[in-house]
């Protein structure tokens, strides 16, 4: 019986090993805008195995999996020291999500998780599930952690076990171990989900971007994305919120749309990538797409290209829940190479590559979505008719 524990350890070690060190190669032929990578960063293969199998060959002869692990996704992201830190988003097959810290020095291969997950201490009133976590390096010396929290709908009706109320935790750290939980976010809405800090004080407070929402799905009167001041972060309070970035009608963000991580600073204003979803015969599509804001007044969105800026290719578009990509974590260097993660499916996560230049002309130089068939007919031929001119 023990050669059968330990031939099975050494194989799915080997497997393990042969994984994390596997080289991602940048896919060839990109759109000039970034670069993607042939395999995924994170995966639900990429949890190591002594989070799944106990190591005893007294209590698990067949080193049979105990707790397994459904997918990896929609990880937060920061470079600390010149290392690469994702903050991903872990689901047992439990459906319970929790986070855990991935390591590499390059940013595109090389992921390995620490040993332990992250332990996020608790409020008075329990989380149930809490995912989605945005790191943010704030200017008051601390690393935050902005994430949904849910706890199921006291007021569902009787036999309901699906209705849930999504609220905003938030945490603070010095090195992604120990963490501090503050009191969760509160507004004047139902539910809030994708709640982003800005990295700077603004008017003295700490800044906002929300999404209000009257229900866990549905966004019903909620506008899009929104933007609230703060006072205190440990007792965090938005009075009036606005929205900055709105939803429209058949385009990209017509059912719902939210912040991503927070933006990235740059001498033309603040970058911002975004998600969108729009309703389709198969069902909700994601898409990511990217806008720029006042570098004064970060709530006046002053360029909006129309479209999506990255949307669900190939692979990308199977797994748990299908056709979406979902973006919380951007690594923006010193360099002004920019690293963006994004998970695919619910499933996996992904990285692109590209530059603060590239960026800055996309969002800059992209015509916004004019909202009209006929209007787009328009926008694409004054193309067409530039580039006929340049060719003779």
């Amino acid at each position: 019986m023990n050669g059968i524990f330990e031939e099975r350890k050494k194989q799915l070690t080997e497997r393990y090993e042969a994984l994390i060190a596997r080289p991602n190669p940048k896919s060839p032929d990109g759109n000039g805008i970034y670069d993607r990578y042939k395999y995924p960063v994170l995966t639900a293969e990429h949890a190591p195995l002594i989070w799944k199998y106990d190591f005893s060959a007294a209590t698990n002869p067949y080193f049979m999996e105990r707790i397994g692990v459904n997918g990896v996704f929609n990880p937060g992201a920061i470079e600390l020291g010149g290392k690469f830190y994702l903050m991903a988003r872990v689901e047992g097959v439990d459906r319970k999500s929790f986070f855990a810290v991935a390591e590499s020095d390059n940013g595109v291969d090389g992921f390995r998780f620490w040993d332990r997950p992250v332990v996020m201490p608790e409020t008075e009133n329990p989380d149930i599930n809490v995912y989605d976590m945005r790191l943010v390096q704030h200017e008051d010396g601390y690393i935050y952690g902005l994430f949904c929290t849910e706890r199921k709908d006291p007021d569902a009706p009787r036999g309901d076990l699906s209705s849930a109320v999504a609220q905003c935790g938030i945490a603070r750290t010095k090195d992604l171990i120990n963490w501090e939980r503050l009191a969760d976010l509160k507004t004047s809405s139902p539910q809030q989900r994708n709640v982003v800090l800005h990295p700077e004080f603004v008017d003295g407070k700490y800044a906002f971007y929300t999404r209000p929402q009257d229900g866990f799905i549905d966004t019903g009167s909620g506008g899009g994305i929104g933007w609230g001041l703060s006072e205190s972060i440990e007792q965090a309070v938005i009075e009036h919120e606005i929205i900055i970035d709105e939803r429209y009608y058949h385009t990209i963000k017509e059912v719902k749309n939210g912040q991503g991580p927070a933006p990235i600073k740059t001498e033309k204003g603040w970058l911002h990538i975004a998600h969108g979803v729009r309703n389709t015969a198969a069902g909700l599509r994601y898409v990511l797409y990217a806008f720029l804001s006042d570098l004064n007044e970060p709530y006046r969105v002053t360029h909006a290209p129309g479209g999506h800026f990255i949307a669900p290719e190939g692979e990308e578009r199977v797994g748990d829940v299908s056709n979406v990509v979902f973006c919380n974590g951007v690594i923006a260097r010193d360099n002004g190479e920019v690293y963006i993660y994004y998970a695919s499916s619910d499933t996996r996560v992904h990285v692109a590559t590209t530059t603060v230049g590239q960026l800055l002309d996309y969002v800059m130089n992209t015509p916004e979505d004019p909202l009209r068939s006929y209007a787009c007919v328009q926008q694409r031929l004054e193309l067409v008719e530039r580039n006929l001119q340049v060719a003779k």
